[in-house]
């Protein structure tokens, strides 16, 4: 090898060399999501630092084992500042609170956490849609039943939307409060582009959605419809889920962005009963309809799903599965879980549908037979 071709060769080593030891660290500082064998559902507010766990009844809050994702090189500190290298936390303290400090890869950045763990969670069985408990940069709605207090926190795919750089402002994502409902206010679930992050990624379209359960953005990218995770845990007998809708196709539909001729989009609301005998087990957006652990769907009929420019009532009926009953015992036992899911477009976790097709929900009821003495949600 003569000299010149030597020299070459050692700068372009050295530049390689250089160019990975200058390599920057990760300067993200957050709590991604949480998980854990008794673990029901997570909320996580980037913007007040508040993460809410809602765990099973059953759950040991003195030993509770959770597991925090956190950005890649980032560390987790306990507000002594002792490093978090176990799964095991102790929430048995007045307020079952605690703050968790997140310290990014290049320490350059911190973010304190406000974690609270909630036992005994109840589903409330008449939703409304008025309160928001954020409102930026989207929109997470709130249900409270003031007298029970029961309380549920809808999810929705809002978050994965936010990657899409798309959303000007709240009003812009695909899961909306609104100020016209059918009684005060309602939510409007709308399919919108994904633009040009969706493109590359082929995810074309984002329907509104609005469910009961956990939606994960860390997966959303690898498997949008895994990223959907449905119920909560339930202890009493459903009957049916009455509420309110109105309704506008989208004007194109599209299947991997092609446009399909004299083909329709249409919305679907259902509610569905499973048993879980493990805590940690959840349907999701590849089974939610067809798992063999279903017990009972309540769904609006596709003859149903029409177009409404005024308030229309549906009343859908839980039907059980062929050979399904529910049992007593395992409601007591909390052995079952039940979610609920509302969609703009019926097939939007494929990536099918029409831009601008347009759901609008409110006064929604889940009825259920009456509690007998001494049951428990």
């Amino acid at each position: 090898m003569n000299s010149k071709l030597l020299g070459c060769w050692l700068s372009a080593a050295l530049l390689v060399s250089s160019c990975i030891q200058k390599e920057a660290l990760n300067s993200e500082a957050a709590i991604d999501a949480c998980t854990g064998p008794k673990v029901q559902m997570v909320n996580i507010n980037h913007d007040t630092k508040d993460v809410t766990i809602d765990v099973y009844s059953s759950a040991d809050l003195a030993h509770l084992v959770l597991h925090f994702v956190v950005p890649e090189g980032a560390t987790l500190q306990d507000k002594d500042g002792t490093l978090i290298q176990d799964t095991i936390f102790n929430f048995s303290m007045v307020g079952h609170s605690q703050q968790l400090t997140v310290t990014s890869e290049d320490k350059v950045y911190k973010a304190d956490y406000n974690v609270k763990v909630r036992s005994l969670v109840r589903i409330p069985l008449l939703y409304h849609f008025e309160r928001l408990v954020q409102s930026a940069p989207y929109h997470i709605l709130e249900e409270i039943d003031s007298e029970q207090g029961d309380t549920l926190i809808w999810q929705s795919g809002n978050p994965g939307y936010q990657l899409t750089m798309q959303a000007k402002s709240p009003e812009d994502y695909p899961t909306v409060q609104v100020a016209d409902g059918y009684a005060g206010r309602g939510v409007k679930l709308e399919t919108r582009s994904t633009g040009g992050f969706g493109a590359m990624v082929k995810m074309y379209i984002a329907a509104g959605n609005l469910f009961i359960g956990s939606f994960s953005v860390g997966n959303a990218l690898n498997n949008a419809l895994k990223a959907t995770r449905f119920g909560m845990q339930f202890g009493r007998q459903p009957i049916a889920l009455r509420g309110y809708y109105k309704y506008k196709a989208g004007a194109i539909y599209t299947e991997a962005q092609k446009p399909v001729t004299g083909k329709k989009d249409r919305f679907d609301i259902y509610a569905i009963m499973y048993e879980a005998d493990d805590p940690g087990f959840m349907l999701d957006g590849t089974n939610a309809l067809t798992d063999p652990s279903l017990v009972g769907v309540a769904q609006i009929a596709a003859s149903d799903a029409v177009e409404a420019a005024n308030w229309t009532k549906f009343d859908l009926p839980f039907v059980l599965k062929a050979g399904k009953s529910i049992d007593k015992e395992k409601l007591r036992d909390g052995k079952y879980k039940l979610g609920i899911v509302f969609s703009s477009s019926v097939d939007g976790g494929k990536f099918s549908g029409a831009v601008g097709s347009t759901l609008y929900i409110d006064e929604v009821e889940l009825v259920c037979e009456e509690e007998e003495s001494g049951d428990e949600q």
